[in-house]
């Protein structure tokens, strides 16, 4: 086993990441240490390194949470993640098990909630730790790098479908086709939905309709409530991944009655409502965040063996301060992954026999 690993540390809110030589840690009771194969990069990760959110992280971190790699030892205690397992560490490093949201599968909202890059070490380094009960077993055949944004933008959008209660052959309307649009509308598509497609952007839009969009409505050009419920009656549920408020009120808009907005896309502002239209029609709106294990476990399996295809756009850790300048800029289609090195494909084969101790 290596000693020292590289990683990319935040040291200051807003200064650019540090890569650096440390210890690789060891592995306590509940623990793995799982060496990294790739990591997506996630605007989350830009929010913890800037220091933009209400709650920071204290200081030093390393960020990343959609790391994707094979577990090379287990702490005491652990007999499930074997040393060999290909394995996903997301946003949710651990939970508490015990409340009521862990107990109603709705874990993600845990108050004793630990987070992967934010409150734990996370997935820009060679190695990190995790909890044993809370990593993603990775299906065997699973292409390593192209997996990685499952972790997080993957299970945020098939939960923001589910959410909107749309049943398949109903229509869904997708607002905003970037990192987690274009991913949306491939689970919308597997899931079987009727898909509409709402942007900004000619180029994005036609990527949108090559991906599976029937519709797709630019809303600079056309008021895409009024386009949608001229054409279908309005959708049974609209899933918004971009963060503006101007893109809210547009998708309340879209909906027929009885339908349901999900939320995932991150803003400030406030979001007005009429009171008597959403009451008369039945409008449910409603937040969503990430997965639990188990929606996490679903998304994976639907992503295997390239069912789902993030757009993904390679570099090297080194790269990452260029990453964090792209994000911000949003001059780019998909997601970034950062690649490590090594096997290509998930594997659970040739497992070694489980270390019940650091070796």
């Amino acid at each position: 086993m290596v000693e020292m690993m590289k990683a990319a540390v935040v040291h200051a809110f807003g200064a650019p990441l540090v890569i650096v030589e440390l210890p690789v840690p060891e592995p306590g009771p509940g623990q793995v240490l799982v060496k990294i194969r790739a990591s997506g990069v996630c605007h989350t990760d830009l929010h913890a390194a800037d220091g933009d959110w209400p709650v920071k992280p204290r200081l030093p971190i390393i960020p990343g949470h959609e790391g994707v790699g094979f577990v090379v030892a287990v702490g005491e205690g652990v007999d499930n993640p074997r040393v060999g397992d290909c394995v996903g560490i997301a946003w949710l490093h651990s939970a508490c098990g015990e409340c009521d949201y862990c107990a109603n599968g709705w874990e993600t909202l845990c108050k004793c909630q630990t987070n992967t890059g934010y409150t734990q070490s996370g997935t820009f380094a060679e190695y990190t730790l995790a909890d044993a009960d809370y990593v993603v077993p990775i299906p065997d055949g699973s292409e390593l790098v192209s997996v990685a944004p499952i972790l997080c933008a993957g299970v945020t959008v098939y939960n923001g479908l589910k959410r909107t209660d749309a049943r398949k052959g109903e229509w869904v309307a997708i607002s905003g086709i970037g990192g987690l649009g274009h991913m949306a509308i491939q689970y919308a598509k597997l899931m079987g939905f009727k898909i509409a497609a709402v942007d900004v952007d000619d180029e994005k839009l036609a990527f949108a309709s090559e991906l599976g969009a029937t519709i797709a409505i630019n809303a600079r050009s056309e008021d895409p409530g009024e386009v949608l419920q001229k054409r279908v009656g309005g959708v049974h549920g609209v899933l918004v991944t971009a963060s503006s408020v101007r893109a809210y009120e547009q998708a309340y808009r879209m909906l027929r009655p009885g339908g349901t907005m999900t939320m995932i896309g991150l803003g400030s502002g406030a979001l007005a409502v009429p009171i008597y239209d959403t009451v008369i029609n039945a409008i449910t709106i409603r937040g969503s965040v990430v997965g639990s294990r188990r929606i996490m476990r679903e998304a994976m399996e639907f992503a295997a063996h390239g069912k789902i295809k993030a757009a993904i756009h390679a570099a090297r850790l080194e790269d990452i301060n260029a990453v964090f300048d792209r994000l911000r800029r949003g001059d780019f289609e998909g997601r970034f992954v950062l690649d490590f090195g090594g096997p290509d494909y998930a594997s659970h084969a040739d497992r070694d026999p489980p270390l019940h101790a650091w070796a």
